[in-house]
């Protein structure tokens, strides 16, 4: 018989599961564990808590099925059921008409500042975040449970920087941009329907609106340019408004497709138009989504098109000389205004709030947010994935290519609008017939202008001259040839 070898002691790295799936499982079946060991005052308490949640979900439900909550003051699903309530009883009880205005005006405010205010704190995490994630790295994780608490280290930190002011610099006109360039960023939420009668200002005219306010932006950003007396600030500001001034062209001409298709200026009636024919406008639109989306992104200053910036370009953009917290500010407002542009997207070509009936059981508030979120999501995409365009190529790209197309598509959406409005025939004969027009005239028509501008794809690997001429190996043999 020979001797059995004494077992060897297994190495940290041999007992550690070798795929993350096999950790996770492990990880689940030891948080299984600690349920187990609880105590049973402790799973009793839990038992009870999962009970009254049940009972209170199923009571919710036959509310809603039900009808019986529908109109009530208490019905969450539409929050302007609580204010109407709220304006008709200080009206039964003889309280001046301005007080119900006031509170219900302050309280919206309130809500819009807290909505943006608390995704600036947040949005930097998520967006970093999810960044990594598309790179291949970890992102925060550092400070706090999972790197939570990142936003925060991050502001103390330029809260402490010396906030520098140059020689020649008008210091009132130095210090105003960085708020100002807020105001677009919180005026832009007013005429956004969150539900059928959940508006902080339901305008007639919002889509003027809308353009209008997004349009102040730009004297923000050429103030901090000019009044800094820095030349390579100012050149940043022009470039960057001669950016979102080009790009504001497109954008107004897409709306306007909107608007002569569904006859009105006001948002509600737009997210209204599509819950009537069932169907959202970027089926039906697509090249003016696509322009919408697309410019947004120049108007405020994101990948591909952050032009403002450009550090390997022009330092660091317009707010070349702001230092601590306000230069924080500058970079802080992109992230309120992708919220923003996610949230207009959502309303003029996702349906807003509605969600083809499942609206009258989800909030549509919920639905309105989820869809946001959705286009913010592919905005960090972009940025995770393409680089950054050249100035000449994307003031080109603007005048050549998407003004052009756009204003043939505002023609041919005109004559669709007067068929639509005036043959009397069927919402699936007529939407149906320019959803297939639209999209065969985006498609070739895209490409007909393309051939007619002169573009030519590339075809073929690039040579890559990056490793043969300025680096690489072949640079290395050179010189160690010239040695």
């Amino acid at each position: 018989m020979t001797a059995e070898a004494p077992p060897t002691p297994a190495s940290p790295a041999a007992a550690r599961p070798a795929t993350p799936m096999a950790r996770q499982i492990l990880e689940h079946h030891s948080l299984l564990e600690r349920a187990r060991a609880l105590p049973g005052e402790a799973k009793f308490v839990l038992a009870v808590l999962n009970l009254v949640m049940a009972v209170v979900t199923i009571g919710v439900g036959y509310l809603v099925v039900s009808g019986q909550l529908d109109g009530r003051w208490y019905d969450i699903r539409d929050l302007g059921n609580a204010t109407s309530h709220f304006r008709d009883w200080t009206g039964r009880v003889g309280i001046h008409p301005a007080v119900p205005y006031l509170t219900t005006a302050l309280l919206g405010g309130l809500g819009i500042l807290s909505l943006v205010g608390g995704w600036l704190v947040i949005g930097v995490w998520a967006e970093r975040r999810l960044i990594a994630k598309f790179q291949i790295r970890q992102g925060p994780n550092r400070i706090g449970p999972f790197g939570l608490l990142q936003p925060l280290a991050d502001a103390v930190k330029l809260l402490q920087k010396e906030v520098l002011v140059p020689l020649g610099a008008d210091k009132l006109l130095f210090f105003l941009p960085p708020i100002l360039i807020f105001i677009p960023a919180m005026l832009g939420w007013g005429p956004v329907p969150w539900a059928a009668k959940m508006s902080y200002t339901d305008i007639d005219v919002g889509v003027v609106y809308v353009i209008a306010i997004s349009s102040l932006g730009v004297l923000a950003v050429f103030l901090a340019g000019w009044s800094s007396n820095n030349h390579y600030a100012l050149l940043g500001a022009m470039r960057t408004v001669a950016m979102m001034v080009s790009y504001e062209i497109p954008i107004s001409i897409s709306l306007l497709s909107i608007v002569l298709l569904t006859g009105s200026l006001q948002l509600s009636q737009i997210v209204a138009w599509q819950q009537d024919y069932h169907i959202w406008l970027i089926m039906l639109l697509p090249f003016a989504a696509f322009t919408f989306f697309f410019a947004s992104t120049a108007e405020i200053n994101r990948t591909p098109n952050d032009i403002g910036e450009a550090e390997s370009e022009i330092v660091a953009g317009f707010h070349t000389e702001y230092s601590g917290m306000k230069a924080g500010l500058f970079l802080a407002v992109e992230l309120g205004n992708a919220l923003l542009v996610g949230a207009m997207t959502s309303t003029f070509f996702l349906g807003g709030y509605t969600l083809f009936g499942l609206e009258t059981w989800i909030p549509g508030y919920l639905i309105l947010g989820a869809k946001t979120f959705m286009v913010y999501f592919g905005l960090v995409w972009l940025r995770a994935t393409l680089p950054r365009f050249r100035l000449d190529q994307l003031m080109a790209f603007a005048w050549k290519f998407l003004i052009p197309l756009s204003i043939l598509q505002l023609l041919l959406v005109a004559v669709e609008a007067m068929i639509i409005a005036q043959s009397g025939l069927s919402g699936l004969i007529t939407v149906g017939g320019s959803i297939v027009v639209n999209a065969l005239v985006t498609v070739f028509g895209v490409r007909a202008w393309a051939n007619a501008i002169g573009y030519v794809p590339p075809t073929g690997d690039a040579a890559p001259i990056l490793t043969s001429t300025v680096g690489g190996l072949r640079a290395a043999e050179r010189i160690q040839a010239a040695h």
